[in-house]
């Protein structure tokens, strides 16, 4: 009991699970933005944009205002806001999903690196804001395992952990839910009942946004302190795979992202122990497992009837 005990307080085990549940939590975000948009019928691959718009936005605004909590709040509205762009093209104008979310992603990555060296200019040394603190909640906090991993964390942590139940309550207890699971499935009875099937996706796409502008303003604001060229890394489009592991489904989405932090903080931590296994293995892990998970869901995940598919209203005749 006593050696059991030791590992679970020790520093290393500690500061993995302390690094998993920081890890975790930005692709957590930008999921349950994702889930809203899949089950509305709408595949929204510009996730990885939203979040670096996010991370970006929000760190200049915390920069230049000295205010980091302003930082967050811009870097989710602007989130939100490619949220909206993104609705006009793929709602709106019913283009291909696909194209535009992947357009907005690629736009987004040379935008930030111009504005990012438009406003700080070329220097070596990276700008830096103070990072979000760490609040320990009383007594909790000193509990072995769910002490880290839980309640020694940000109050970004703790808003995002709490948008998991939130979100499910949204899908699964309130008729907002219900018209947008409805609109996911089958639009055409959903408008024949008197649910704006375009009015939803539009909302639903600007939920998404804010969802992943916040994972994206946590990553610069909360888990760096600053801001760094695609340093979103691929988070959106792992995001994309969480959904499919936690089957659209907040809780499930929240399995699944602490297996990918998981994974993400034990190439981390793996890199700095000495492991001996190439240090390339383990910065691929993170991505190695999304390719297995789309591999070992493929066809096993039922998507919503009319995922991807542009909605037309019927003419009357």
């Amino acid at each position: 009991m006593d050696t059991i005990l030791a590992f679970l307080t020790d520093p290393v085990f500690v500061g993995f699970l302390q690094a998993t549940t920081r890890l975790a939590i930005p692709i957590l975000l930008a999921a349950l933005g994702g889930m809203f948009a899949e089950r509305s019928g709408v595949l929204n691959i510009g996730l990885e944009g939203m979040m670096l718009t996010g991370a970006f936005v929000g760190f200049v605004t915390a920069f230049l205002t000295g205010n980091i909590w302003f930082g967050v709040l811009m870097g989710t509205l602007a989130g939100g806001g490619l949220g909206l762009m993104l609705a006009f093209y793929t709602v709106t104008l019913g283009t291909n999903q696909v194209v535009a979310g992947i357009a907005f992603n690629l736009l987004v990555v040379g935008a930030t690196s111009f504005g990012y060296r438009a406003v700080f200019g070329m220097g070596t040394a990276a700008p830096r804001v103070t990072s979000l603190e760490t609040l320990p909640i009383p007594i909790l906090a000193d509990v072995p395992v769910l002490g880290p991993l839980l309640f020694q964390q940000t109050a970004l942590v703790y808003l995002a952990l709490l948008l998991v139940p939130l979100t499910w309550v949204i899908i699964a207890r309130m008729s907002a839910g219900t018209a947008i699971v409805a609109v996911g499935e089958h639009p055409q009875a959903a408008e024949t009942l008197g649910i704006s099937v375009a009015r939803t996706r539009i909302f639903c796409l600007i939920g998404s946004g804010l969802l992943a502008g916040l994972g994206g303003a946590f990553l610069s604001l909360s888990a760096t302190g600053l801001f760094l060229d695609n340093m979103t890394a691929g988070r959106g489009y792992i995001a994309l795979a969480i959904l499919l592991l936690g089957r659209r489904h907040p809780w499930g989405i929240l399995l699944a992202a602490a297996l990918f932090g998981g994974a993400d903080a034990l190439q981390l931590r793996g890199q700095g122990l000495g492991i001996g296994v190439p240090y390339q293995f383990l910065v691929m892990l993170p991505y190695v497992l999304t390719i297995l998970v789309l591999i070992g869901f493929a066809g096993k995940v039922r998507d919503p009837a009319a995922l991807g598919q542009p909605f037309r209203r019927a003419k009357a005749e």
